[in-house]
């Protein structure tokens, strides 16, 4: 199993954070055929997500969107390709990212 951990500060405050993780979710099931349910840890959202060679989960804070998975066998010699994707993903969500200064 190869894991991906991928992390996304953002300015939206909960609430905002927690719509865009809702349409985050919706997006992933028609587009990518993954089975979702969430859950809330700590009082916020947690988003589980799986399907055949990948489970993992996305957790929604006021802050930080952090995304972290396991790639089966056959998806591991993909890992950069579905890093970048899921990176755009979360561009088109949030907007890009910044470099740290």
């Amino acid at each position: 199993m190869t894991p991906l951990r991928i992390q996304r500060d953002h300015g939206l405050g909960l609430e905002a954070a927690q719509k865009l993780a809702e349409q985050w979710m919706r997006d992933a099931e028609q587009r990518l055929g993954l089975t979702c349910r969430s859950e809330a840890v700590n009082g916020n959202p947690r988003i589980h997500f799986t399907r055949t060679g990948v489970t993992g989960y996305l957790d929604v804070t006021a802050q930080r969107f952090e995304l972290q998975a396991q790639l089966g066998f056959l998806l591991s010699g993909f890992a950069p390709t579905i890093e970048a994707q899921i990176r755009q993903n979360l561009d088109e969500l949030l907007g890009p990212s910044t470099p740290p200064q």
